[in-house]
């Protein structure tokens, strides 16, 4: 049996569908059990559930899901007998980084307990997801300009399946304990050639209007607690003109190379149309 915290979010819903397709039993955890709408057979429960780690032997662990309960969870976890936890953390966390930005205290702080809870693990470091391209899809159902700051911002954003897919093969694979893998996509894409791409698979002319950012924050990123916005901001101006990172981590483990942004935005196309 897998356990799978944020088992409805982007990834996590992706590696509970791949798991499925595995053949394994997975216990999935979501906030809204009547309402996960996940695969046949797929086990739903609450992270409060006493009987969440019941015949498990390996985790999946979202953060954002577990929260500050992340150690409580750990500590069950370890006590029904898992094994091995693989965890979803940030690239932001590498050598070099600033350990006073909030997402880096946040996730440093989890792989702590983590890597003092006795468990195997394995954590994941990925960079920009490609699904943050979504907080543009309103204003694209609505026309063709998007505003928004730092259209030169650059980074190599990655798809959340191919993140499940290097998770799913984490869990099943011998091999992957104690080990850090760095995850970003294949090409390295400004804010507005994102737009641009999206407008390509559309078959629109999309326009990215760069505005200050002090104008954009109220509506930057709305899953992000108010007091990181800040913070997140200031990270995206630095990306401005620099190269990112890019690994080959997604083709190395799972055998095919990581999708590119416009492969992200064919699967997504229903989320931008009109």
């Amino acid at each position: 049996m897998i356990v799978v915290t944020g088992a409805t979010g982007n990834v996590g819903r992706a590696l509970v569908g791949r798991l499925v397709a595995e053949g394994q039993s997975v216990r999935a955890v979501s906030r809204d059990v009547e309402r996960a709408a996940l695969p046949p057979g797929v086990e739903v429960t609450r992270l409060e559930s006493a009987g969440l780690f019941e015949g498990a032997s390996k985790l999946f662990l979202h953060v954002q899901a577990t929260g500050d309960r992340t150690d409580t969870v750990l500590d069950r976890a370890r006590a029904a007998g898992v094994r091995h936890v693989v965890m979803l953390s940030s690239g932001i966390i590498q050598e070099g980084a600033d350990e006073t930005h909030p997402i880096h205290i946040w996730h440093a702080r989890a792989e702590r307990l983590v890597r003092d809870s006795g468990l195997q693990w394995t954590f994941l470091r990925p960079n920009a997801l490609s699904v943050n391209a979504l907080q543009w899809a309103p204003q694209i159902r609505g026309g063709d300009t998007v505003r928004g700051p730092f259209a030169g911002a650059v980074t190599a954003p990655i798809h959340e399946d191919d993140i499940a897919a290097v998770a799913e093969r984490s869990l099943l694979d011998a091999g992957h304990e104690g080990a850090v893998h760095r995850l970003t996509g294949p090409e390295a894409v400004t804010n507005a050639g994102q737009v641009a791409v999206i407008g390509r698979v559309l078959g629109r002319d999309l326009t990215y209007v760069d505005v200050p950012a002090e104008e954009a924050a109220a509506d930057f990123f709305p899953e992000i607690p108010r007091q990181m916005v800040r913070s997140v901001l200031e990270s995206f101006a630095a990306m401005v003109g620099s190269r990112p990172e890019i690994t080959s981590t997604v083709e190395k483990i799972t055998g095919r190379p990581a999708r590119t942004f416009a492969e992200w935005v064919e699967d997504h196309r229903a989320d931008f149309a009109a």
